[in-house]
């Protein structure tokens, strides 16, 4: 019965780990793309620049949103590289 708690343990840590990771991407996608239109937004009440605004800023929003993407994508392939070299060594790799 305590092998199975320490599964289940496993198992609910695992599944919290993902969800975290999946709502900080999430998060990290849409903030960019709402910084820019509420930016936007400030531009037109303030300045009464006219509403064409939007298409740059949501076009810049989309790329800052690729490029924050990207770049969480690379630190978790680098994360899964690193826990992959960690692996115990066997008999023939003893670095």
């Amino acid at each position: 019965m305590d092998d199975r708690q320490q599964n289940r343990r496993k198992y609910l840590s695992e599944v919290v780990k993902q969800l975290s990771w999946l709502t900080q991407l999430g998060l990290s996608l849409i903030t960019p793309v709402l910084l820019c239109i509420l930016g936007c937004s400030f531009l037109c009440s303030r300045f009464g620049i006219g509403g064409w605004i939007y298409i740059p800023g949501f076009i810049l929003g989309l790329g800052a949103s690729f490029m924050t993407a990207y770049k969480f994508y690379l630190s978790e392939s680098a994360k899964g590289k690193k826990d992959k070299d960690k692996r115990k060594p066997g008999y023939n790799r003893h670095t």
